[in-house]
């Protein structure tokens, strides 16, 4: 599979700033294959230590702090010496020892001639505590599922080449758009998880994708009680499984209310902060003005929550797949778009995307791009109301106003029309 990061993991190599390397991310989307799959490519070798499946390695780092006596150890178990930039360190489930994640400072600070890169699921979840987490002497890296874009690649690489040749103002064929739409849907269907991608490349049978998705659900429930620390887990378990009741409601504003009756902020603020360092769960802040910066205007008691891949939200939701290919207008569309598009978004902008909402008025996304502030409607099929929207475009004349949906891509007076499946390359497109 083509992965964007490894275009990152290639920059880091020959960095000149390089620090040992802490790449995040969700369990299960494709961390471990993307740092040996880099070994291979880029170093004339690869050593790979899991602490999860080793757990002897952990005294190793309990009783050292030296890199050198280390990797003198780490060699012997490897069976190869290990040379400085021409070896990648490999450590993966690093969370399962603080002890060896902490020592990448010392690797930083007295042998920053080899090349380490550390993984982890809920590695975000010990930035709340700094003894374990060598702050400042890491780079780090986030990984995500599958992008459309990656998606497309994987699956239907002849139409991927066309997408790719794709550029702004370019007129679209009708048959590539129709194409391109159909590979949305199954996007949506699918999600972006390497394993449900992998399946739908080789199998093409959408009950292997569901059973998947149903087993990584459960995994990550079970999860939530492992990796706790002092969260309760039952309080992370709650907060998760609200989640596609909250994106049903009206307004998708986060209700704690929503989670059990009577909740309360200090009931479920750790769980939040527990599922969104986590990587498991994106928050989006509801912001007071729509203006640079855009993070001064944050209401931090105000945002939505959505789902880290579309294709779990969708199985989570129970849709029926019929619902999306034969493109009927289904209940939970517009939270599912929404949920697609911040997923594409992501990691374009510099700033987060944010959303607007007061009595009268509701922008879905709101994007900063340099001082330039960027309302954004997202639309589940080819409607085009949206008073919101449009009353905010006539009053403040924005140098861009984009409406992502099925459309074709085209300009309407001073609304572009982006469909769904270029999110990915919006930035581009501007």
């Amino acid at each position: 599979m083509k992965r964007n990061a490894m275009a990152d993991l290639i920059a880091w190599k020959s960095s000149s700033g390089r620090k040992p390397l802490v790449l995040r991310g969700a369990r299960q989307v494709g961390k471990t294959w993307l740092m040996k799959q880099f070994g291979q490519l880029c170093y004339e070798n690869c050593v790979y230590f899991n602490f999860d499946e080793e757990e002897a390695l952990r005294s190793i780092f309990e009783t050292s702090k030296n890199p050198q006596r280390i990797l003198e150890l780490l060699s012997m178990i490897a069976g190869e010496k290990i040379l400085p930039g021409e070896t990648l360190i490999v450590f993966d489930e690093i969370q399962e020892c603080p002890e060896a994640l902490n020592t990448l400072k010392y690797f930083k600070e007295k042998a920053n001639e080899y090349h380490v890169i550390a993984a982890g699921s809920l590695l975000g979840t010990l930035l709340a505590r700094p003894k374990s987490y060598p702050v400042g002497m890491v780079n780090l890296l986030d990984l995500y599922p599958l992008s459309f874009e990656e998606f497309l690649a994987a699956a239907e690489p002849a139409l991927y080449a066309y997408y790719d040749s794709i550029r702004k103002d370019q007129t679209i064929e009708e048959i590539f758009h129709q194409r391109l739409l159909e590979a949305y849907h199954n996007y949506l269907i699918i999600g972006g998880m390497p394993e449900c991608v992998s399946a739908w490349v080789e199998e093409k049978d959408p009950a292997k994708v569901a059973q998947i998705q149903r087993e990584l659900v459960a995994i990550y429930e079970n999860d939530f009680s492992k990796h706790n620390g002092k969260v309760n887990s039952g309080r992370i378990l709650m907060v998760f499984r609200s989640i596609v009741a909250q994106l049903a409601k009206a307004n998708e504003k986060f209700m704690y209310g929503a989670v059990r009756e009577g909740g309360r902020a200090r009931d479920f603020e750790e769980a939040i902060e527990w599922l969104v360092s986590a990587g498991m769960l994106s928050r989006v802040y509801n912001v007071s003005k729509l203006e640079h910066p855009l993070s001064a205007f944050d209401k931090l008691d105000q945002f939505k929550l959505f789902l880290f891949d579309t294709g779990l939200l969708k199985h989570m939701a129970g849709i029926d797949n019929s619902a999306i290919l034969l493109k009927t207008n289904y209940q939970f569309k517009g939270p599912l778009t929404e949920n697609y598009l911040l997923q594409q978004l992501r990691g374009q902008f510099a700033v987060e995307p944010r959303y607007f909402s007061d009595k009268n008025r509701e922008i879905d996304f709101v994007l900063q791009y340099g001082t330039e502030i960027i309302p954004v409607e997202a639309k589940g099929g080819e409607d085009k109301s949206a008073p919101s929207f449009k009353r905010y475009i006539a009053q403040h004349q924005p140098a861009h106003a984009l409406r992502f949906s099925e459309r074709g891509y085209r300009t309407d007076g001073a609304i572009t029309n982006i469909p769904l499946y270029l999110a990915g390359k919006t930035k581009d497109l501007l």
